[in-house]
């Protein structure tokens, strides 16, 4: 089969491989769309030490039962199907209280890392558990399906932010973890939505996702967003980002009592703004991944309460992957969402 190979840090190469064997509870896909993360694109060029090469990378897909393995009961070839980007185990004590995204056994589809190997979907078959396969509904595309896995992400961050009806909500980044947060809270009613995003490309996203009101952080934003709420106050914070910057600049903004969700995570450390947390008594909410939350997004999905097409800036085929990755890599041109088709 072909796939598409990080086979050096910055060098990507299409390659023939042998199709994956699905195993016991197993199940192969005939992979129709595969996006390309922003953890990939940084992991392209090593600085997140999760991609060592060789490595097929990739875990935002969709695509059609092929294969099963033995003991697979509930699907068949043919079915259409999304999966999930964690594989857990089912067994440890956070999976049993349903916590899957903590599973002490976790693997990460299209990572390579100091403790496992595991290839993912930018290649024509992959291998995935059954148990983190869902079905299709026949309202998704396979490249809206692909963007479920971000969706789920967006997802279990506002489940995190446990939002109040009318709050005024900030949201620190206008990529598509961001973009997809602006219309998950706007329908979970926060009553002002605004959001920090130094792009031009990206504001302009993020004001047809739902944004109420968009600021460069270089802006003297808070001036203008006083005049335009009638000094609503910030009660939660959402850093889609994840930098020293940005974490300052959640601290900074949300008001005393408020909640800071962290689910951007682009530096392993940041500063923490540790008297300012403590004597504003804020709370810090970590986020990661999601939570089995993939049902709930398919169903949003369908019904049209969330909108991806927006978001997918081009399709194109696998074998234009190289390509692709550097235009994301070096910022050549405005994209948010590249999907490969193999």
């Amino acid at each position: 089969m072909k796939a598409l190979v990080l086979t050096a840090y910055k060098q990507l190469e299409i390659q023939d491989v042998p199709v994956p064997e699905p195993g016991a509870g197993e199940i192969l896909v005939r992979v129709k769309a595969c996006g390309i993360c922003g953890s990939d694109v940084h992991g392209f060029d090593g600085s997140t030490g999760r991609r060592r090469p060789p490595i097929i990378m990739g875990h935002e897909a969709s695509g059609v039962v092929a294969k099963t393995g033995e003991g697979v009961t509930q699907f068949r070839p043919g079915d259409r199907v999304t999966f999930d980007s964690t594989i857990y185990c089912g067994r440890c004590e956070f999976c049993r209280q349903g916590r899957v995204n903590l599973c002490d056994n976790r693997r990460v589809l299209g990572v390579s890392c100091a403790e496992y190997r595991r290839d993912g979907a930018f290649a024509e078959y992959v291998v995935v558990p059954e148990h983190i396969a869902y079905r299709l509904p026949d309202s998704v595309s396979f490249e809206q399906a692909a963007l479920i896995e971000p969706l789920s992400v967006a997802l279990h961050a506002v489940d995190r932010g446990d939002l109040r009806l009318g709050e005024t909500v900030l949201v620190i980044g206008g990529g598509m973890i961001g973009s997809l947060i602006v219309q998950l809270v706007k329908v979970a009613g926060a009553s002002d939505i605004v959001v920090l995003e130094p792009d031009p490309f990206r504001q302009e996203l993020v004001r047809r996702a739902g944004a109420t009101a968009v600021f460069s952080p270089h802006e003297s934003w808070r001036e203008e967003l006083s005049k335009g709420t009638g000094g609503k106050r910030i009660t939660l914070v959402f850093d889609a980002v994840g930098i020293d910057e940005t974490v300052r600049s959640a601290v900074e903004n949300v008001e005393k009592g408020g909640r800071v969700v962290l689910v951007g995570n682009l530096a392993p450390q940041t500063t923490l703004l540790l008297q300012a947390v403590v004597t504003r008594e804020l709370t810090l909410l970590g986020s990661c991944a999601s939570q089995g939350d993939y049902p709930r997004c398919l169903d949003l999905l369908a019904r049209g309460v969330v909108t991806v097409d927006p978001l997918i800036s081009a399709v194109a085929p696998l074998e234009e992957g190289p390509y692709w990755f550097d235009q994301l890599y070096q910022r050549k041109q405005p994209l948010l969402k590249v999907i490969l088709r193999p």
